[in-house]
């Protein structure tokens, strides 16, 4: 079934395509906040039958339109309404907690109509882990429901001690309203008349209860915030279409899945099931955010710094210095069913937390805010060398102790991700290639931070250990008869021998020897690992390879924009066109030209990606691997406190032109336009405006032939 969703901060509705939620539905449509599903049925119907749906688009993400129509109706023999009559369009946005939803109806017909029309509506609180399936528990019990002429109440006694309610309100008087929930209204409608209904569905949580605005009001509120945001980021345009949609389209979800918890604006991981922070998801899309809005990344170290781990929690996977993986809010959560109050089972969030600072600096190089964020960095490094290296063998590895905590925890996090050639699963303690890379540029790049604030002695010492950790990862993760790295050590220090896109990751580090890292990104690149419409989770030649899998051969566009991060910065251009090629080319067969969270490896000769069955979409650092392609197609590399700005501009096949606007780099903004001309391999620039306070310095392609 296909849906529609739309999301404002904390609450999110997701529905079918006519923008109901069928009693019974096994697809998790409701509406949520805080983990808790606060309408599960929302019904509409005219004449006690369900309208026949013409289309319907979600496409802004902040609102969803449907437009229906009525079937034919007779009642022994007599028409009582004629086929197409009654258009009805349903409208609705949220903002500021609450939902809004219009249902206008017009008559088409030559002739005054009478009908009626009926809303039911239900909840049933259910935790979100509950509707997924994952976990059941004890819960709390629906205590009451009161029923007026313009608004139902639903109240909930949570096992966690909240109250929940769920206020449902309409504008004009009903004829009839049921305990049930149905609310009726007998409508009559002249030629072209039209009536309206409005609704307002409002979450209440311990008492605390949005205000509902006029609905006009609401709705001016909500696009004002979308221009701001669009006014503050960095705009593009180009003569290849296919790449504006992508970026226009990536831009406006990252802004639908941007929530704030008082501490800055962050992306949460995904819809519809991770509109919660995470980690490792919140960390890379706000990494890949950087060229277009580093305020997000600001936000995001901010909220991963409250929530960093403070204790030695077996439960939750916690020890001090740790960057979480996931929290959730709902009643499971709060009555310790769930480890998720936050949950610390993630190997890489730690590295990537010091990672995004190191790179928000070098963005924008304001040397204030990792002032703040130092004891967290501080606290980080020390999770790095301590609790996050078991057996003091200089690697992070991962363990969890955790009863209810998740096996695998690298960024392929499912139980069969990690396989030798054997077939046979990696046992933990396990040590993933791509979190020594991260590591490593977390070691190298603080030490240059300390040694702009003097800490001379303390920068040494992170290079001297950065220089063994990389005197040891060649040693023991490369793959002679592969020539490419294994994706990780089990517990007893051998190679899991699968050829995967993990490795791809190491190119934005600077871990890899030069020589190898060429290697490897032409192995990313070749027919086992690319299906032409991007690089595969793992080898065809693999043993564990399966094109439908989660993770052993689909294609994840977050990990192909991490490869392309360290293509475009080690210079392999030709690599690097070859896969934002392959993903553009993936996007034109998905709705809205949105890349979703994966889909399937199977070769481009089928003439189109094959979906995976319950990706979500949008997904935050899915919506973010478009703005990766602007930083391959400019070759943008800045470094911020030394004042340079480097490009190193590379066109993809049928783009000649590239103008960037408000590019946010520094203390100021930057505005260009690249063009390729006729005859000419290397584009020209043309800068229009730099406020920057940085020297722009335009290179030549290295390493590989830019024609393409």
């Amino acid at each position: 079934m296909k849906h529609r969703v739309i999301k404002e901060n904390d609450l999110f509705f997701l529905t079918d395509e006519s923008g109901d939620i069928p009693p019974g539905s096994t697809d998790g449509c409701g509406l949520y906040t805080q983990d808790t599903r606060f309408l599960s049925r929302l019904e509409l119907s005219i004449n006690g039958v369900k309208p026949i749906l013409l289309e319907s688009s979600a496409e802004t993400n902040c609102q969803a339109v449907f437009r229906l129509t009525n079937p034919h109706m007779e009642e022994e023999g007599q028409v009582k309404l004629w086929r197409e009559t009654v258009e009805i369009m349903r409208h609705r946005f949220i903002q500021d907690g609450v939902l809004y939803e219009s249902i206008a109806y017009t008559n088409y017909g030559p002739k005054t109509v009478g009908f009626e029309t009926s809303i039911t509506v239900d909840a049933d609180f259910a935790d979100m882990f509950t509707v997924r399936g994952i976990k059941a528990g004890m819960i709390g019990s629906v205590t009451g429901k009161s029923v007026d002429a313009d608004r139902i109440a639903i109240r909930y006694a949570g096992a966690d001690g909240i109250a929940r309610e769920t206020r449902i309100a309409w504008n004009i008087p009903a004829d009839r309203v049921s305990p049930d929930g149905t609310v009726t209204f007998a409508l009559e409608l002249k030629p072209r008349e039209v009536r309206t209904i409005e609704l307002t569905v409002t979450p209440v949580i311990a008492d605390k209860a949005p205000q509902a605005k006029p609905r006009e009001e609401a709705l001016r509120l909500l696009d004002a915030s979308y221009r701001r945001w669009e006014q503050g980021s960095t705009s593009v345009d180009s003569d290849l279409e296919i790449f504006n949609k992508l970026y226009h389209r990536g831009m406006r979800d990252l802004r639908m899945l941007l929530t704030d918890l008082g501490h800055g604006p962050f992306p949460v991981a995904g819809l519809p099931w991770y509109a919660v922070p995470f980690g490792r998801d919140s960390l890379i899309a706000a990494l890949q955010m950087l060229p277009a809005n580093p305020e997000v990344a600001l936000g995001t170290l901010r909220t991963m710094a409250v929530y960093q781990g403070s204790k030695v929690d077996p439960w939750r996977d916690e020890t001090p210095g740790k960057i979480m993986h996931e929290i959730r809010y709902g009643e499971l959560a709060n009555t310790n069913q769930i480890p998720f109050t936050p949950y610390y089972g993630s190997v890489d969030s730690t590295p990537l937390f010091v990672v995004l600072a190191i790179e928000y600096y070098r963005w924008t190089g304001d040397l204030g805010a990792i002032r703040e964020l130092m004891p967290a960095l501080e606290r980080a490094l020390e999770w790095i060398d301590q609790s996050g290296d078991l057996d003091g063998d200089g690697f992070v590895e991962y363990h969890s102790v955790s009863s209810g905590g998740i096996a695998n925890q690298g960024w392929k996090d499912s139980g069969d991700s990690i396989v030798h050639a054997s077939g046979d699963f990696a046992e933990t303690p396990i040590a993933l290639a791509e979190v020594q890379g991260y590591v490593y540029l977390a070691k190298t790049g603080m030490a240059e931070i300390f040694r702009k604030l003097g800490r001379n002695a303390e920068a040494e010492a992170l290079e001297r250990a950065a220089a063994d950790m990389k005197r040891r990862f060649e040693q023991s993760f490369w793959m002679a008869d592969e020539s490419f790295y294994a994706i990780a050590l089990d517990r007893e220090k051998r190679q899991v021998q699968s050829v995967t896109s993990n490795p791809g990751h190491l190119l934005m580090t600077g871990l890899p020897d030069e020589n190898r890292a060429e290697l490897v990104a032409r192995r990313l690149t070749a027919e086992d690992m690319f299906s032409g419409y991007g690089i595969r989770t793992m080898s065809e030649k693999s043993t564990g390879y399966n094109p439908m899998s989660y993770h052993n051969g689909s294609v994840w566009p977050h990990d192909n924009s991490l490869c392309l991060i360290g293509m475009s910065r080690m210079g392999f251009i030709e690599q690097a066109l070859k896969v934002t090629r392959g993903l553009m080319r993936a996007a034109e067969h998905f709705e809205y030209a949105r890349l979703p969270e994966l889909f399937c490896g199977y070769e481009d000769t089928l003439g189109r990606p094959v979906p995976y069955p319950v990706a979500c979409s949008p997904q935050a650092w899915a919506a973010g691997t478009p703005l990766i392609f602007l930083q391959v197609f400019l070759g943008l590399d800045p470094d911020v406190p030394d004042g340079i700005i480097r490009l190193r501009p590379a066109l993809p096949e049928g783009m000649n032109r590239l103008s960037v606007r408000q590019l946010r780099v520094g203390s100021g903004t930057l505005s260009l336009t690249v063009t390729r001309r006729e005859g000419n391999a290397v584009p020209e620039v043309e800068v229009e405006h730099n406020s920057t306070g940085c020297e722009l310095r335009v290179l030549h392609a290295i390493h590989q032939d830019v024609q393409n």
